[in-house]
């Protein structure tokens, strides 16, 4: 938190908040676990003169303050949504990725009057799948995770998680000091999970999803982690007007290693 412009506070949390671009529609990032506003950077390269951008960093991410709360999941998803709703101006296109689609798919939900229309780039929501294999193979590496670091075994725990959400960059091949600030920061995937797997917020409750009426993108990438894809079916089944595309030759981490293509995608959903 040292060293940059001042902390903005959003939804009473000391937040850092990045602003770029020209266009006349508004749009906000939400970005995945363990990473930050500048996980958009590329993506928001390609779009600076189609939109007025929006990206700001999670509790326990980038530059803003940590998070505190412990696992209370259900508190951390409703600050993350109150804060990305106070960072609308009006009405905003909203983008999110990983646990951050989640948390757009909430806002869309609980501010639809803010939400133009909502992109969601694979979001790790697993409730929708419970009672199948891929929900206890993805709940049992956040199990593993948190033994791993009850035993004070934060390097490990950071390896499994890397290496499940890029197989593509092993996280041996991760120099020594990305490696320790994962490692530092793992905790937070596993107070995040009770909102993505026990559906703390009863996004999954009867008729919710179906009275989302904005238009709704799922991008998937060729290669998503175990359970993504029956994630993006189970929604698709629920929010008709949901719009499919896959990135093809990429991973997970697509707005990172494919921006270009993420950002296309964008574009033509939105006919800017």
């Amino acid at each position: 938190m040292e060293g940059g412009p001042p902390l903005t506070t959003v939804a009473g949390h000391p937040t850092h908040v990045v602003r770029v671009g020209s266009g006349v529609r508004r749009a906000l990032f939400i970005h995945c676990s363990l990473a930050h506003s500048g996980a958009w950077t590329g993506v928001e390269a390609a779009l600076l003169d189609k939109l007025q951008m929006t990206a700001f960093d999670r509790p326990g991410h980038g530059r803003s303050a940590p998070w505190l709360g412990g696992e209370d999941g259900a508190a951390l998803h409703t600050l993350v949504t109150n804060m990305a709703g106070k960072l609308i101006d009006k009405r905003a296109d909203v983008i999110g990725h990983s646990y951050g689609a989640t948390v757009a798919l909430r806002l869309a939900m609980e501010w639809p009057e803010h939400v133009r229309s909502l992109v969601m780039i694979e979001p790790v929501f697993f409730a929708a799948i419970r009672g199948t294999p891929e929900y206890d193979a993805a709940k049992g590496m956040i199990d593993t995770l948190r033994g791993l670091i009850a035993k004070g075994d934060r390097m490990q725990a950071a390896q499994i998680f890397h290496d499940a959400t890029n197989p593509d960059l092993p996280f041996t091949r991760l120099s020594d000091d990305r490696q320790k600030r994962l490692a530092s920061r793992i905790d937070i995937v596993v107070e995040e999970s009770p909102a993505t797997f026990d559906d703390t917020a009863g996004m999954l409750d009867p008729g919710r999803l179906e009275k989302i009426k904005q238009p709704v993108l799922l991008l998937e990438s060729a290669n998503p982690p175990v359970g993504v894809r029956a994630v993006h079916e189970a929604l698709c089944a629920r929010i008709p007007q949901t719009q499919r595309v896959i990135i093809a030759g990429a991973g997970h981490m697509a707005p990172l290693t494919h921006p270009e293509n993420v950002a296309g995608e964008i574009a033509a959903f939105l006919k800017i």
